[in-house]
């Protein structure tokens, strides 16, 4: 078997190479603009060579995953984070990041990461481009705000409704900032027709996943929260307890303690930010809508600040999420499940 070890860049890669039957090892730089690169894997796959590459966890290799994908070779994605740990000198090159990758592969150590499938990829393409352009929607509306309230109209939500709208075409400007609120209108009217598309393609989305529909049973979580919670943990098996959960989407506070002193920071903000930011919104959701978690973020933010109670309530969201997810509950059998477990416990008073 042949085993690279690649340091891969947007442009190019530097690979160190060695044939495990043979003995035989190499290294070289592969350029991606001139399909240098595609050029040697296709001579590897038309040479019948068994051949497993490692690579870091990195943006802008879809390409080069699609082309060994093709080719049949297999493909090892590693944990860039704890690659690092593993690095012992302090001069980092691309030959010494390679051989690096190379030992690993060669020792068995390489810390193998799971690697969404394409169809997966795809749908979180559409979470994601829904939630940009949402994002885009809402910085013209929060301009538009700006220039009304600047004109003595604050009027909030209800600025976007027939009434406040025709009130914000009519308020007298100057030129230029009459041409800003011009143009930023017919921006705004440009947004809301294709994320509409979207969000009614997410709910269709949604609704053919029986997990996702049993996700969105939980108060507070819609199907952008649901279907977007499915597609970035991917599989619950990946994860021994919920815990993890928490540490995966970065929602756990960042530490550095030492001689039983214990330091915490602000949250990791580890994993996806996407993911985060919707549970955040749920979590603020739930405890509008439903009693209990109302309850239970009330005593957290007279405790400590609203923001910290929030997060905490994000994270409890997503480990709630995760054992509904696995055990394959829909919320009310969650309810039971909690009930029952209470009702156990023996009365100590």
């Amino acid at each position: 078997m042949l085993i690279i070890g690649v340091d891969y860049h947007p442009s190019d890669q530097y690979i160190a190479f060695v044939d495990s039957e043979t003995g035989e090892c190499g290294e070289r730089r592969l350029n991606h603009s001139d399909r240098e690169a595609e050029k040697f894997y296709r001579e590897l796959a038309a040479r019948a060579v068994s051949v497993r590459v490692g690579m870091e966890a990195t943006g802008y290799s879809r390409w080069f995953e699609r082309l060994l994908a093709e080719l049949g070779i297999e493909l090892w994605i590693g944990d860039a984070a704890e690659i690092k740990t593993k690095r012992v000198g302090k001069q980092k090159t691309d030959r010494n990041d390679a051989a690096l990758l190379l030992k690993l592969l060669l020792e068995n150590n390489f810390p193998r990461i799971w690697v969404p499938g394409p169809e997966n990829r795809d749908l979180r393409q559409l979470v994601w481009h829904r939630h940009r352009l949402v994002q885009m929607r809402t910085r013209i509306m929060n301009q538009l705000q700006a220039l009304a309230m600047n004109e003595g109209q604050r009027r909030k939500k209800k600025l976007w409704n027939e009434q406040g709208r025709a009130q914000l075409e009519k308020l007298p400007l100057a030129l230029w900032a009459s041409r800003r609120r011009k143009d930023l209108l017919e921006l705004l009217d440009q947004m809301n027709p294709p994320i509409e598309e979207l969000t009614r393609v997410v709910k269709q989305e949604a609704w053919k996943r029986l997990e996702v529909q049993r996700l969105m049973t939980h108060p507070g979580v819609g199907p952008l929260t649901a279907l977007a919670s499915v597609l970035i943990i991917g599989t619950p098996e990946r994860f021994p307890c919920g815990k993890q959960i928490g540490s995966y989407v970065g929602l756990i506070p960042s530490e550095d303690s030492s001689a039983g002193h214990q330091r915490l920071g602000h949250i990791t903000r580890q994993g996806s930010s996407l993911l985060r930011f919707l549970l955040v919104e749920a979590a603020q959701a739930a405890a509008r809508c439903d009693a209990d978690w109302r309850r239970r973020y009330l005593h957290l933010a007279l405790r400590r600040q609203r923001n910290i109670a929030t997060v905490a309530m994000a994270r409890r969201l997503a480990v709630r999420l995760y054992w509904m997810w696995r055990n394959g509950w829909a919320y009310s059998e969650w309810v039971n499940s909690v009930r029952t477990r209470d009702s156990s416990v023996p009365d100590m008073a």
